[in-house]
């Protein structure tokens, strides 16, 4: 009486320690070669360089990341805001002038207009905000921490991209993952910064106290409007450029998932001849 045959799974040829990445290969292996018929789990050992269309979407998704690095970079460094003001001695009179407060994050000018007397004031805005008062510099300084943050978070957001450009750390926080969060932690925090910039200066009273402090007259000022300069608009591209790096990331990812889909599907769609082979 012979004993039935045992089927020993080739193992040394199909170990692997990681998620299916190498699709092509996949697809050169014949049907009956599948979970099912082999007893266990077929993987594949993609350790050594990840595919040509991962690598230009990783790439892609770094060189945006740097090009909005850059452009908040120089955002931090150029004008926010105008604020102009109409203003009047304290001490009563009819001569009425202007004045405009002229910020950027680090630095800010003040013109005036017959405010009482004209000319032009430089302050550094941490040690004027200082004197002011506790609520402006903290929220001042709110602003500048969160922009340091969104620079960090694309700095790792690079790095991860480089990364896996050159590795397969699929599954863990190395990959896409760590894109995502990165990235989309970036562009939540500079909307924030928009917000609360925006508020700053037109909601509360830091401009009329800017004009009083660094003029060292007392003044009345009322009517203020606000206008917005290049450095505040320079925070959207960025905005959108994280964003843009999570859908590379996402294109690629989506990509990978659906080809993984296609490839068990032969499995669950094959004729029994075939399966029993």
């Amino acid at each position: 009486m012979t004993s039935s045959p045992h089927f020993t799974p080739p193992r040394r040829r199909y170990s692997y320690t990681g998620p299916v990445e190498d699709q092509e290969s996949a697809l050169r292996l014949p049907l009956c070669l599948t979970e099912q018929t082999l007893g266990f789990k077929l993987t594949w050992n993609t350790a050594k360089m990840p595919s040509t269309k991962k690598i230009l979407l990783f790439l892609s998704s770094a060189l945006v990341t740097a090009i909005s690095v850059g452009l908040l970079g120089f955002a931090m460094s150029a004008q926010w805001a105008d604020t102009t003001m109409v203003c009047e001695a304290s001490e009563g009179g009819n001569v009425t002038g202007t004045a405009v407060v002229k910020m950027s994050l680090f630095k800010g000018v003040l013109t005036k207009v017959s405010c009482p007397l004209g000319g032009e004031d430089r302050f550094d805005v941490f040690p004027t905000l200082t004197l002011i008062g506790v609520s402006p510099l903290a929220v001042h300084g709110l602003l500048v921490s969160l922009l340091a943050l969104c620079l960090l978070f694309s700095a790792g957001s690079i790095l991860i991209s480089l990364y896996n450009s050159v590795s397969n750390p699929y599954e863990t926080y190395m990959g896409p993952i760590g894109v995502y969060t990165c990235s989309s932690l970036s562009a939540c925090l500079s909307v924030l910064v928009l917000i609360i910039f925006a508020l700053n200066l037109g909601v509360t009273s830091m401009p009329e106290d800017l004009v009083n402090q660094v003029s060292n007259i007392k003044v009345d000022v009322r009517n203020k409007s606000l206008q917005m300069q290049l450095g505040y608009f320079l925070v959207i591209p960025y905005t959108v450029m994280s964003l843009c790096a999570v859908l590379l990331i996402y294109l690629y990812d989506h990509a990978s998932y659906t080809q993984r889909r296609q490839q068990e599907r032969p499995t669950e769609d094959a004729p029994k001849e075939i399966m029993m082979y």
